[in-house]
Protein backbone atom coordinates (compact mmCIF):
# COMPACT_ATOMS: atom_id res chain seq x y z
CA UNK A 1 0.00 0.00 0.00
CA UNK A 2 1.43 3.33 -1.07
CA UNK A 3 1.48 6.23 1.35
CA UNK A 4 -0.71 9.18 0.41
CA UNK A 5 0.39 12.75 1.02
CA UNK A 6 -1.29 12.97 4.41
CA UNK A 7 0.37 9.81 5.73
CA UNK A 8 3.72 10.92 4.34
CA UNK A 9 3.53 14.23 6.18
CA UNK A 10 2.43 12.61 9.43
CA UNK A 11 5.20 10.02 9.20
CA UNK A 12 7.71 12.76 8.50
CA UNK A 13 6.44 14.72 11.49
CA UNK A 14 6.71 11.66 13.76
CA UNK A 15 10.28 10.98 12.66
CA UNK A 16 11.48 14.57 12.86
CA UNK A 17 9.90 15.06 16.29
CA UNK A 18 11.41 11.83 17.58
CA UNK A 19 14.82 12.80 16.18
CA UNK A 20 14.64 16.03 18.15
CA UNK A 21 13.28 14.70 21.44
CA UNK A 22 14.04 10.99 21.66
CA UNK A 23 10.58 10.55 23.19
CA UNK A 24 7.55 8.67 21.77
CA UNK A 25 5.37 11.01 19.74
CA UNK A 26 1.64 11.41 20.35
CA UNK A 27 -1.16 12.61 18.05
CA UNK A 28 -1.57 15.90 19.93
CA UNK A 29 2.09 16.77 19.28
CA UNK A 30 1.65 16.01 15.58
CA UNK A 31 -1.50 18.15 15.35
CA UNK A 32 0.57 21.11 16.52
CA UNK A 33 3.53 20.23 14.34
CA UNK A 34 1.92 19.79 10.94
CA UNK A 35 0.07 22.23 8.70
CA UNK A 36 -2.62 19.69 7.81
CA UNK A 37 -5.22 21.22 10.16
CA UNK A 38 -6.38 17.77 11.25
CA UNK A 39 -7.95 16.80 14.55
CA UNK A 40 -6.09 14.61 17.02
CA UNK A 41 -8.62 11.85 16.34
CA UNK A 42 -7.92 11.90 12.60
CA UNK A 43 -4.19 11.88 13.20
CA UNK A 44 -4.61 8.94 15.62
CA UNK A 45 -6.39 6.99 12.88
CA UNK A 46 -3.63 7.78 10.38
CA UNK A 47 -0.96 6.81 12.90
CA UNK A 48 -2.78 3.52 13.51
CA UNK A 49 -2.64 2.87 9.76
CA UNK A 50 1.08 3.71 9.70
CA UNK A 51 1.63 1.33 12.61
CA UNK A 52 -0.29 -1.43 10.85
CA UNK A 53 1.84 -0.85 7.75
CA UNK A 54 5.00 -1.19 9.84
CA UNK A 55 6.31 2.38 9.60
CA UNK A 56 5.93 3.24 13.29
CA UNK A 57 5.65 1.22 16.50
CA UNK A 58 4.20 1.79 19.95
CA UNK A 59 6.88 0.84 22.49
CA UNK A 60 4.49 0.88 25.47
CA UNK A 61 0.74 0.79 25.92
CA UNK A 62 -0.76 4.29 26.05
CA UNK A 63 2.56 5.75 24.89
CA UNK A 64 3.16 7.61 21.66
CA UNK A 65 4.81 6.13 18.60
CA UNK A 66 8.41 5.91 17.45
CA UNK A 67 9.73 5.14 13.96
CA UNK A 68 10.46 1.54 13.02
CA UNK A 69 13.43 0.54 10.88
CA UNK A 70 11.03 0.55 7.92
CA UNK A 71 9.95 4.08 8.79
CA UNK A 72 13.54 5.28 8.97
CA UNK A 73 14.27 3.60 5.65
CA UNK A 74 11.32 5.36 4.01
CA UNK A 75 12.46 8.65 5.48
CA UNK A 76 16.01 8.25 4.18
CA UNK A 77 15.01 7.00 0.72
CA UNK A 78 12.11 9.30 -0.14
CA UNK A 79 11.76 12.17 2.31
CA UNK A 80 15.26 13.39 2.84
CA UNK A 81 15.76 16.60 0.93
CA UNK A 82 18.96 17.13 -0.96
CA UNK A 83 21.08 19.55 1.03
CA UNK A 84 24.61 20.73 0.70
CA UNK A 85 25.73 22.14 4.05
CA UNK A 86 28.83 24.20 4.30
CA UNK A 87 31.27 22.71 6.82
CA UNK A 88 33.91 25.40 7.25
CA UNK A 89 36.10 23.25 9.51
CA UNK A 90 36.43 20.60 6.81
CA UNK A 91 37.17 23.09 4.07
CA UNK A 92 39.93 24.75 6.03
CA UNK A 93 41.27 21.37 7.03
CA UNK A 94 41.45 19.90 3.56
CA UNK A 95 43.03 22.90 1.86
CA UNK A 96 46.42 21.87 3.25
CA UNK A 97 46.78 18.98 0.84
CA UNK A 98 50.45 18.45 1.65
CA UNK A 99 49.84 17.68 5.31
CA UNK A 100 50.82 14.17 6.45
CA UNK A 101 47.96 11.84 5.54
CA UNK A 102 47.64 10.19 8.96
CA UNK A 103 47.51 13.56 10.74
CA UNK A 104 44.97 14.85 8.24
CA UNK A 105 42.70 11.81 8.64
CA UNK A 106 42.80 11.98 12.44
CA UNK A 107 41.72 15.61 12.27
CA UNK A 108 38.98 14.85 9.76
CA UNK A 109 37.58 12.13 12.04
CA UNK A 110 37.64 14.54 14.97
CA UNK A 111 35.86 17.28 13.01
CA UNK A 112 33.20 14.84 11.79
CA UNK A 113 32.52 13.63 15.35
CA UNK A 114 32.39 17.17 16.72
CA UNK A 115 30.20 18.45 13.91
CA UNK A 116 27.64 15.64 14.07
CA UNK A 117 27.85 14.74 17.78
CA UNK A 118 28.11 11.05 16.84
CA UNK A 119 31.00 8.61 16.47
CA UNK A 120 33.09 8.89 13.30
CA UNK A 121 35.60 6.76 11.46
CA UNK A 122 37.77 7.21 8.40
CA UNK A 123 40.27 4.87 6.78
CA UNK A 124 43.56 5.66 5.14
CA UNK A 125 43.28 5.40 1.34
CA UNK A 126 44.04 1.95 -0.05
CA UNK A 127 45.23 1.16 -3.53
CA UNK A 128 42.85 -1.11 -5.40
CA UNK A 129 43.41 -2.95 -8.65
CA UNK A 130 46.86 -1.43 -8.83
CA UNK A 131 48.57 -1.59 -12.17
CA UNK A 132 52.15 -0.99 -13.09
CA UNK A 133 52.82 2.35 -14.77
CA UNK A 134 56.57 2.40 -15.34
CA UNK A 135 59.89 0.69 -14.53
CA UNK A 136 63.28 2.38 -14.70
CA UNK A 137 66.58 0.51 -14.15
CA UNK A 138 69.65 2.67 -13.49
CA UNK A 139 73.24 1.71 -12.73
CA UNK A 140 74.38 2.98 -9.32
CA UNK A 141 77.82 1.35 -9.32
CA UNK A 142 79.36 -1.74 -10.84
CA UNK A 143 77.57 -4.06 -8.40
CA UNK A 144 74.23 -2.27 -7.85
CA UNK A 145 71.23 -1.33 -10.00
CA UNK A 146 68.43 0.92 -8.80
CA UNK A 147 64.96 -0.26 -9.88
CA UNK A 148 62.35 2.53 -9.71
CA UNK A 149 58.82 1.10 -9.94
CA UNK A 150 55.81 3.40 -10.35
CA UNK A 151 52.28 2.04 -9.88
CA UNK A 152 48.79 3.57 -9.99
CA UNK A 153 48.33 6.35 -7.49
CA UNK A 154 51.89 7.46 -8.35
CA UNK A 155 53.24 5.19 -5.63
CA UNK A 156 56.98 4.84 -6.13
CA UNK A 157 58.98 1.85 -4.92
CA UNK A 158 62.78 1.97 -5.04
CA UNK A 159 64.68 -1.30 -4.86
CA UNK A 160 68.43 -1.93 -5.02
CA UNK A 161 69.43 -4.97 -7.10
CA UNK A 162 72.87 -6.54 -6.81
CA UNK A 163 74.69 -7.61 -9.99
CA UNK A 164 77.97 -9.46 -10.47
CA UNK A 165 79.34 -6.91 -12.92
CA UNK A 166 78.42 -3.51 -14.29
CA UNK A 167 75.93 -3.40 -17.18
CA UNK A 168 76.63 -1.14 -20.10
CA UNK A 169 74.15 1.53 -21.18
CA UNK A 170 72.86 -0.49 -24.13
CA UNK A 171 72.06 -3.53 -21.96
CA UNK A 172 70.20 -1.42 -19.40
CA UNK A 173 68.24 0.24 -22.21
CA UNK A 174 67.22 -3.16 -23.63
CA UNK A 175 66.13 -4.42 -20.20
CA UNK A 176 64.09 -1.27 -19.59
CA UNK A 177 62.37 -1.62 -22.98
CA UNK A 178 61.75 -5.33 -22.40
CA UNK A 179 60.18 -4.82 -18.97
CA UNK A 180 58.05 -1.81 -19.87
CA UNK A 181 56.84 -3.28 -23.17
CA UNK A 182 55.56 -6.44 -21.49
CA UNK A 183 54.48 -5.26 -18.04
CA UNK A 184 53.15 -1.70 -18.21
CA UNK A 185 49.43 -1.47 -17.54
CA UNK A 186 49.21 -4.91 -15.93
CA UNK A 187 48.08 -5.85 -12.43
CA UNK A 188 50.02 -8.45 -10.45
CA UNK A 189 47.33 -11.04 -11.25
CA UNK A 190 47.91 -10.50 -14.95
CA UNK A 191 51.65 -11.17 -14.73
CA UNK A 192 51.58 -14.96 -15.09
CA UNK A 193 54.31 -17.61 -15.06
CA UNK A 194 54.31 -17.93 -18.85
CA UNK A 195 54.98 -14.21 -19.23
CA UNK A 196 57.78 -14.31 -16.67
CA UNK A 197 59.38 -17.29 -18.44
CA UNK A 198 59.29 -15.43 -21.77
CA UNK A 199 60.84 -12.32 -20.20
CA UNK A 200 63.65 -14.40 -18.70
CA UNK A 201 64.25 -16.09 -22.03
CA UNK A 202 64.56 -12.75 -23.81
CA UNK A 203 66.79 -11.38 -21.04
CA UNK A 204 69.21 -14.27 -21.50
CA UNK A 205 72.14 -14.12 -19.07
CA UNK A 206 70.35 -11.30 -17.19
CA UNK A 207 67.29 -13.41 -16.31
CA UNK A 208 68.08 -13.12 -12.59
CA UNK A 209 67.51 -9.36 -12.82
CA UNK A 210 64.07 -10.01 -14.32
CA UNK A 211 63.17 -12.26 -11.36
CA UNK A 212 64.19 -9.60 -8.83
CA UNK A 213 62.31 -6.86 -10.68
CA UNK A 214 59.15 -9.01 -10.78
CA UNK A 215 59.43 -9.56 -7.01
CA UNK A 216 59.83 -5.82 -6.48
CA UNK A 217 56.81 -5.11 -8.70
CA UNK A 218 54.69 -7.56 -6.68
CA UNK A 219 55.77 -5.86 -3.46
CA UNK A 220 54.94 -2.41 -4.83
CA UNK A 221 51.54 -3.39 -6.22
CA UNK A 222 50.11 -5.41 -3.35
CA UNK A 223 47.73 -3.59 -1.03
CA UNK A 224 48.79 -2.73 2.47
CA UNK A 225 47.29 -5.43 4.69
CA UNK A 226 47.53 -3.20 7.74
CA UNK A 227 44.46 -1.10 7.01
CA UNK A 228 44.56 2.02 9.16
CA UNK A 229 41.26 3.15 10.67
CA UNK A 230 40.98 6.41 12.59
CA UNK A 231 38.04 6.90 14.97
CA UNK A 232 36.78 9.79 17.03
CA UNK A 233 33.77 10.64 19.18
CA UNK A 234 33.30 7.14 20.57
CA UNK A 235 32.09 8.58 23.86
CA UNK A 236 29.39 10.50 22.02
CA UNK A 237 27.52 7.20 21.90
CA UNK A 238 27.07 7.41 25.67
CA UNK A 239 24.89 10.51 25.19
CA UNK A 240 22.02 8.46 23.76
CA UNK A 241 20.02 6.47 26.37
CA UNK A 242 18.73 3.91 23.87
CA UNK A 243 22.33 2.84 23.20
CA UNK A 244 23.39 2.66 26.84
CA UNK A 245 20.34 1.25 28.65
CA UNK A 246 21.95 -2.18 28.42
CA UNK A 247 25.45 -2.02 29.92
CA UNK A 248 26.71 -5.18 28.21
CA UNK A 249 25.44 -4.08 24.80
CA UNK A 250 26.91 -0.60 25.26
CA UNK A 251 30.26 -2.16 26.15
CA UNK A 252 30.21 -4.26 22.98
CA UNK A 253 29.50 -1.17 20.92
CA UNK A 254 32.34 0.79 22.49
CA UNK A 255 34.74 -2.11 21.94
CA UNK A 256 33.96 -2.04 18.19
CA UNK A 257 35.66 1.34 18.02
CA UNK A 258 38.47 0.53 20.42
CA UNK A 259 39.49 -2.84 18.96
CA UNK A 260 38.48 -1.99 15.35
CA UNK A 261 38.43 -5.63 14.20
CA UNK A 262 34.75 -5.51 13.17
CA UNK A 263 35.28 -2.13 11.51
CA UNK A 264 38.23 -3.59 9.60
CA UNK A 265 36.09 -6.43 8.25
CA UNK A 266 33.27 -4.10 7.26
CA UNK A 267 35.56 -1.59 5.55
CA UNK A 268 37.42 -4.32 3.66
CA UNK A 269 34.12 -5.62 2.32
CA UNK A 270 32.96 -2.11 1.40
CA UNK A 271 36.15 -1.24 -0.49
CA UNK A 272 36.11 -4.54 -2.38
CA UNK A 273 32.81 -3.63 -4.04
CA UNK A 274 33.02 -1.83 -7.34
CA UNK A 275 29.53 -0.34 -7.15
CA UNK A 276 27.70 1.81 -4.61
CA UNK A 277 30.62 4.13 -3.95
CA UNK A 278 28.25 6.95 -2.97
CA UNK A 279 26.63 7.54 0.41
CA UNK A 280 25.11 4.41 1.98
CA UNK A 281 22.74 4.30 4.96
CA UNK A 282 22.43 1.20 7.17
CA UNK A 283 19.53 1.31 9.64
CA UNK A 284 19.15 -0.98 12.64
CA UNK A 285 19.33 -4.61 11.56
CA UNK A 286 20.89 -3.48 8.25
CA UNK A 287 23.99 -2.37 10.16
CA UNK A 288 27.13 -4.20 9.00
CA UNK A 289 28.26 -5.11 12.52
CA UNK A 290 26.05 -7.17 14.86
CA UNK A 291 26.72 -4.97 17.89
CA UNK A 292 25.48 -1.96 15.87
CA UNK A 293 21.96 -3.35 15.37
CA UNK A 294 20.50 -0.54 17.48
CA UNK A 295 22.42 2.09 15.50
CA UNK A 296 22.39 3.73 12.13
CA UNK A 297 25.59 3.79 10.11
CA UNK A 298 26.10 6.24 7.25
CA UNK A 299 29.14 5.63 5.06
CA UNK A 300 30.71 6.99 1.92
CA UNK A 301 33.62 5.75 -0.17
CA UNK A 302 35.98 8.55 -1.09
CA UNK A 303 38.01 8.20 -4.27
CA UNK A 304 41.22 10.16 -4.73
CA UNK A 305 41.74 8.81 -8.22
CA UNK A 306 44.10 6.25 -9.74
CA UNK A 307 42.90 3.45 -7.47
CA UNK A 308 43.17 5.34 -4.15
CA UNK A 309 39.99 4.71 -2.14
CA UNK A 310 38.91 4.83 1.47
CA UNK A 311 35.80 4.77 3.65
CA UNK A 312 34.38 7.42 5.95
CA UNK A 313 31.48 6.70 8.29
CA UNK A 314 29.23 8.19 10.96
CA UNK A 315 27.68 5.95 13.63
CA UNK A 316 24.85 7.05 15.90
CA UNK A 317 21.36 6.16 17.15
CA UNK A 318 18.59 5.34 14.69
CA UNK A 319 17.13 8.76 15.47
CA UNK A 320 20.25 10.47 14.17
CA UNK A 321 19.94 13.74 12.27
CA UNK A 322 20.22 12.22 8.79
CA UNK A 323 20.02 15.62 7.10
CA UNK A 324 23.07 16.89 8.93
CA UNK A 325 25.07 13.66 8.66
CA UNK A 326 24.48 13.21 4.92
CA UNK A 327 25.05 16.91 4.30
CA UNK A 328 28.36 16.76 6.17
CA UNK A 329 29.53 13.67 4.26
CA UNK A 330 28.54 15.21 0.92
CA UNK A 331 30.53 18.32 1.73
CA UNK A 332 33.55 16.19 2.64
CA UNK A 333 33.26 14.18 -0.59
CA UNK A 334 32.99 17.38 -2.65
CA UNK A 335 36.06 18.89 -1.01
CA UNK A 336 38.14 15.76 -1.54
CA UNK A 337 36.99 15.61 -5.14
CA UNK A 338 37.88 19.25 -5.71
CA UNK A 339 41.34 18.92 -4.15
CA UNK A 340 42.47 15.61 -5.61
CA UNK A 341 40.81 15.47 -9.01
CA UNK A 342 41.03 19.00 -10.32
Amino acid sequence: MELDERKRKILQAVIRTYLETGEPVGSRTISKYTDLNLSSATIRNEMSDLEEMGYIIQPHTSAGRIPSDKGYRFYVDTMLEEKEREVDELKGLLVEKDEKMDTLLKRVANVLATNTNYAAMITAPQYHQNKLKFIQLSQVDEHQILAVIVVEGNVIKNTMLRVEEALDHETLLKLNILLNTHLNGLSIEEINLGMIAELKKQAGIHSAIISEVIDAVAEAIKSDEDLKIYTSGTRNILKYPELTDNRERAGELISVFEEKKSLHEFVTETLSEEKDTGIQVYIGSEAPVQSMKDCSVVTATYDLGEGMRGTVGIIGPKRMDYDKVIGTLKTLMNELDTLYKK
